[in-house]
């Protein structure tokens, strides 16, 4: 029987677990077994297989039984995720449905999962910009949050080295808000976007339109094609999962990386329940793990943990992760862990037309969009916010077919294209404060289907944000009318937080173990072979889009980690 329990436990011990297999995920599980270490990845949901694991990714409209709409029962069984502007019928296998996975909203919060192999590296907006040394440096020039550990040039180098093999699209723009990074061409501005970067350029010194930085494949290189991708075909159906692997997922690119060196092992239906804590050893030994479909517990065995499992999952895994060490949660010796969540804020948009450039119309999709940088409190302090937006804009010929008529004239008109002007849009993101008061935790009653504490979400907006929102609207308004634009019209949602999906914060990075869960490895202060580097890490927020960060930062921690343990000191 000994014998059998030591094999047994033989089997279940890797040199490295990385729970999740979404962006971070991916991208640790490539480092590190392309470091040579035997790393099982666990992932809560099922497998998902790039190419044939998307079942709607060719079809076409008509083919869908409700034309791509929600039926009545699915919105009333999914009144959160169903608010996500890429839930639909083509995409509803890839979201975690609301009945299934409860939480506690403590203030209205709208929290949106994709539970499956590659997580919602299949869904994202593959926006990826890289932050500068003003985002670095905001929470100690402005005094909240705490002071970054890092700042630009620590993660220039992985910037650089995650953008080349995941393939991401854009300009060398040349503006010290938004460094530039190892491009592929150019999507294009088109006419009525490059008229406003015109417009823009004239009027305000500080401001800028350009074309978003995406991570798409515009010119497949060598590396890409080793991976088995192929360029983007501008589907704009990519949420699907793309079967050509022109955008970046982990489905396409890192897992199956992994995969190639044999030292990955992939275990999806694997719900975390917690990181095991040896206070003999003074580390962590390994992870407990609920099977979906079994509800067994299961133990694995590693030198090294990375965990991340999406912001607020990887704070309720270390938050149930309690020891007699750790009474408060895994590294919890500050107090802040599931404290200081930030987001996002998606609320505010402006519109208006524009009857100018009737001569000119689009031609074909693009998976992209114009961007305007943060221009807001970035030299210094100019309002009575802080921090700033940054916004996407773009432009298009307004079209319409006329439904006039019965059978012949019907099908006649339908067929033809009615031309007016060009409506013009814009949508902010704005950064919000972290703040104690914006925080998760387990609750002390309620458990989910696999008998875990539900999380409890308190992370709402403040009077920073409502600042932000106005001056946003006010600003965007003036530069539409500068623009010449008309009908203009700014709306503000109210949305709940959590459907900008940018959540961050609860184990941050910082210098200080008595204000911070990690350093500036993403190592944590007191349990030095666990590390975190998904959005959980995030000190503060930035107005960019987080995903590209998340990358660099995880492919640095990597190759931290793995010195280090050859070292012997983890």
């Amino acid at each position: 029987m000994s014998n059998f329990n030591i094999d047994s436990t033989k089997n279940r011990t890797y040199d490295a677990i990385v729970i999740g297999s979404g962006i971070s995920g991916g991208w640790a599980a490539k480092e590190l077994t392309g470091k040579g270490l035997r790393t099982l990845v666990l992932e809560r949901g099922r497998d998902v297989r790039h190419v044939v694991d998307y079942p709607t990714t060719m079809l076409q409209p008509w083919e869908f039984e409700h034309r791509g709409q929600l039926p009545y029962e699915v919105k009333q069984e999914n009144p959160i995720v169903s608010k996500c502007y890429a839930f639909y019928e083509g995409t509803t296998q890839f979201f975690a449905k609301d009945k299934e996975h409860p939480y506690v909203q403590e203030k209205p919060f709208d929290w949106i999962r994709g539970y499956q192999v590659g997580g919602k590296s299949l869904l994202w907006a593959r926006q990826t910009q890289r932050w500068s040394n003003f985002d670095f440096e905001g929470p100690a020039r402005d005094g909240f949050a705490v002071d970054w550990p890092i700042r630009y040039n620590d993660l220039a180098p992985w910037y650089s080295y995650v953008e080349k093999f995941a393939g991401i699209t854009g300009n060398k723009d040349g503006l010290d808000t938004l460094p530039d990074g190892e491009f592929l061409p150019p999507h294009d501005l088109n006419c009525v976007e490059k008229y406003f970067k015109e417009q823009v350029s004239k009027n305000y010194k500080d401001r800028h339109i350009i074309i978003g930085r995406a991570a798409h494949i515009t010119k497949a290189q060598p590396i890409h094609l080793q991976q088995g991708r192929a360029q983007c075909q501008h589907r704009t159906i990519c949420e699907r999962g793309c079967p050509f692997g022109g955008y970046f997922s982990s489905n396409a690119s890192t897992i199956p990386w992994a995969m190639k060196t044999g030292k990955m092992t992939l275990r999806p239906d694997s719900v975390v329940h917690s990181i095991i804590y040896d206070e003999k050893k003074g580390k962590a030994t390994g992870v407990r793990v609920i099977d979906a479909n079994t509800k067994e517990m299961i133990e694995f065995y590693a030198k090294i943990i990375f965990v991340n499992a999406a912001a607020l999952n990887t704070n309720l895994i270390l938050l149930n992760s309690t020891s007699n060490r750790f009474q408060n949660g895994l590294g919890n010796d500050s107090g802040v862990l599931g404290k200081y969540v930030a987001f996002h804020n998606y609320r505010a948009r402006v519109s208006g037309e524009y009857d100018g450039l009737l001569d000119s119309t689009t031609d074909g999709r693009r998976p992209n969009s114009g961007y305007i940088p943060r221009f807001r409190n970035v030299y210094k302090q100019e309002t009575d916010f802080l921090r700033g937006y940054a916004a996407g804009f773009d432009g298009r010929r307004i079209e319409y077919n006329s439904s006039e008529g019965i059978g012949e004239d019907l099908k006649a008109n339908l067929g033809k294209v009615t031309r007016g002007g060009w409506s013009v849009g814009s949508h902010m993101m704005g950064e919000t404060i972290p703040k104690e008061s914006n925080y998760v935790a387990l609750d002390k009653t309620l458990k989910d289907p696999y008998g875990i504490p539900q999380l409890r979400i308190a992370v709402g907006y403040d009077d920073n944000d409502e600042k932000m929102v106005k001056d946003y609207l006010q600003q965007m308004t003036d530069m539409f009318e500068k623009a010449g634009f008309k009908n203009i019209k700014t709306y503000d949602s109210k949305q709940a937080a959590g459907l900008d999906i940018h959540e961050m914060g609860g184990a941050r990075m910082g210098k200080d173990p008595k204000t911070s869960i990690l350093n500036k490895w993403n190592q944590m202060h007191a349990c030095k072979n666990v590390f975190v580097t998904d959005g959980a890490s995030m000190t503060s927020t930035s107005t960019q889009n987080p995903s590209l960060t998340y990358m660099a930062m995880t492919a640095r921690a990597a190759d931290y980690a793995v010195k280090q343990m050859r070292m012997g000191n983890l």
